[in-house]
């Protein structure tokens, strides 16, 4: 995945939900400790602010130069470089070492990552008993009977231009590998469901389609996915450009702790 959000990273800062506070508060009541957390793939830093809310330093880490250059500042989140190219130990050093790390968390990422590399680096990094990993995406989105046919349609027109990797969402993680003990909060192959509410406009929910990976693929191929015939009929079940509309993103989580 690296790279494949470069170009949109600035879209991608304003385009995409708030994840409710009451999800960090659940997950950090179960975590031993609240010295240490890691938010990978953190983007512009969105999960990280909120963790950073029950957990003395968070680490936001991204393979994502330009994303981490859109992260947010907050005193206790500090963000960090973490190229491909760099080993498994010198990841765990930059982090903090063998058994340092709280909690993990994954936002809207975790799809992309070569699973098997990142899982054996969280166990290493993650406090035992106490440390939790968790992981979570969303995939579809509800608006109204007008708007969700049209919005399917296009989405549909998406489909040919989706790396493979971004695939693992349109099932909501069921076939994740996950294999971390559970604790009641999503195990692999049973993640738990949760809503994300929220107020859009026309050009929130526009900007949103034009951060996806899959949009911006076309348009390096040559294919305008929102051209402006397709723009006019998605505002139009919208309601028109100055209508906010409640939205709701259907999200999914896994979370679990190292098996001993």
């Amino acid at each position: 995945m690296a790279g494949l959000f470069d170009k949109q990273a600035e879209i991608y800062v304003d385009a995409r939900p708030c994840y409710p506070r009451e999800w960090y508060s659940m997950l950090a009541a179960q975590t031993t400790l609240h010295a240490l957390a890691w938010d990978v793939g953190t983007g512009n830093g969105q999960a990280a602010l909120g963790v950073a809310e029950y957990y003395d330093q968070v680490i936001g880490s991204d393979v994502s130069e330009p994303q981490l250059k859109c992260g947010m500042p907050h005193p206790r989140v500090r963000y960090l470089h973490t190229p491909l190219s760099m080993s498994d130990d010198e990841l765990v050093t930059l982090i903090g070492g063998e058994g340092s790390v709280d909690l993990v968390t994954v936002a809207q990422a975790v799809h992309w990552f070569d699973l098997p590399r990142f899982y054996n680096i969280v166990t290493r990094v993650l406090q035992k008993p106490g440390g939790l990993l968790a992981v979570w995406g969303y995939g579809g989105i509800v608006v109204s009977p007008e708007f969700d046919p049209i919005m399917k349609r296009f989405f549909d027109t998406t489909l040919p231009f989706w790396n493979a990797d971004a695939k693992g969402l349109f099932d909501g993680y069921r076939t994740l590998p996950f294999p971390f003990e559970n604790v009641g909060l999503g195990s692999e192959g049973n993640p738990l469901l949760l809503d994300i509410p929220t107020r859009l406009s026309f050009d929130g929910i526009l900007g949103m389609f034009r951060s996806w990976s899959a949009v911006n693929t076309a348009k390096q191929r040559g294919v305008n996915l929102l051209s402006e015939e397709v723009v006019k009929e998605l505002e139009n079940a919208w309601g028109g450009p100055n209508l906010v509309r409640p939205v709701i993103y259907k999200a999914f989580m896994l979370a679990g702790k190292v098996k001993l």
